[in-house]
């Protein structure tokens, strides 16, 4: 960089002129903003007057052999150097920053520092305790060596000051770089990384919305309606149009259902008479078959009157017999054919 002195131009001597008893330079070169002119002259540097209006004809202008334009203003200035690591395919950066200005131009151009960087550079180099602390970690233990070189230069630049003449050098900070590789890789695992917690994210999100989905469906199908019109997925006459479908089914099914239990109901019925009539039809054939006085009439009454039971109670006495109140055959013993249960004319 061309800090402190920007440029250094040889000046041809000045020719008199017949026509003018004033000597004037022409060749001067522009002068940047916050620079000085340094003029040498007779071997001596000598700076011109800050802020005064330039004359071409001053004695020391007119005399001049060179001129150094020096930049007087304040800069931050950085440098680096390279310090080891534990393995040799590796190096940690050190980067150092200080804030330099101009005190003395005419010191500055007589050193001829046309660019700062070199004495702090060597400044820097100077501090053998620098790479004895770097070669113990390794490349990625970056934040360690960085700790570890703050204080260090800390405590360095305030037993050794940086010192270039003419110029007033203050340390800044220090910091160390991550070499290219390291961070292509760690922002390689930094983007993995997000990916990862970008796909479990969007696959919890895809759970819940999943389970939401069928906790709403559990609710019934008015509620899956809802959510399909809230989204317009559904269009309110074609639920519309289901529901009077599924109401017509269900009616249907209910009609049906009442049918059968009606066309059941009836067959039982129906099956019920059948087996009394048989039943009374096998009573009065095998009391006809038996010879005693029957009361057809009163046979008949109890009969009805036992519907549906499991056993035929025997005929009153007074209604069967040779006569009311005569003496039953067989010493007052039912007789031998009268049918005791009505299963066994059944089998």
């Amino acid at each position: 960089m061309n800090y402190p002195v920007v440029a250094e131009h040889a000046l041809s001597p000045v020719q008199r002129s017949w026509w003018s008893r004033r000597q004037q330079r022409t060749d001067m070169p522009a002068l940047p903003p916050g620079a000085v002119y340094v003029l040498m002259v007779g071997g001596q540097y000598r700076a011109y007057p800050h802020g005064a209006q330039f004359d071409p004809a001053h004695a020391d202008v007119v005399d001049a052999s060179s001129v150094s334009l020096v930049d007087i203003r304040t800069r931050m200035v950085e440098v680096e150097r390279t310090v080891p690591s534990v393995s040799a395919a590796d190096a940690f950066t050190i980067r150092a920053s200080f804030t330099c200005q101009v005190t003395d131009p005419t010191a500055v151009a007589r050193h001829g520092i046309t660019d700062v960087c070199v004495p702090l550079r060597s400044y820097l180099a100077a501090d053998s305790e620098l790479p004895r602390m770097s070669a113990g970690h390794r490349i990625e233990e970056v934040n360690a060596v960085r700790a570890q070189v703050t204080h260090r230069m800390t405590a360095y630049s305030a037993v050794v000051a940086p010192r270039v003449p003419g110029m007033t050098v203050e340390f800044v900070g220090i910091e160390v770089l991550t070499p290219d590789d390291l961070s292509a890789w760690e922002r390689r695992v930094r983007d993995e990384h997000r990916e990862q917690e970008l796909e479990q994210a969007r696959r919890a999100f895809e759970r819940d919305g999943v389970l939401s989905l069928a906790d709403l469906l559990a609710q019934g199908s008015n509620v899956a309606d809802a959510l399909g019109l809230s989204r317009d997925r559904i269009d309110i006459q074609d639920i519309a149009a289901r529901i009077d479908h599924v109401e017509r089914e269900e009616r249907d099914r209910r009609h049906k259902a009442e049918d059968e239990d009606k066309a059941r109901a009836h067959a039982l019925e129906l099956e019920e008479k059948i087996t009394h009539n048989k039943l009374l039809l096998a009573i009065m054939q095998r009391v006809g078959t038996s010879g005693d006085y029957v009361d057809y009439g009163m046979m008949l009454q109890q009969l009805l009157n036992h519907q549906g039971s499991q056993s035929l109670s025997p005929p009153d006495a007074k209604a069967v017999g040779p006569g009311a109140g005569g003496e039953r055959r067989g010493g007052g013993e039912p007789h031998g054919d009268f049918i005791k249960d009505e299963d066994d004319l059944v089998d």
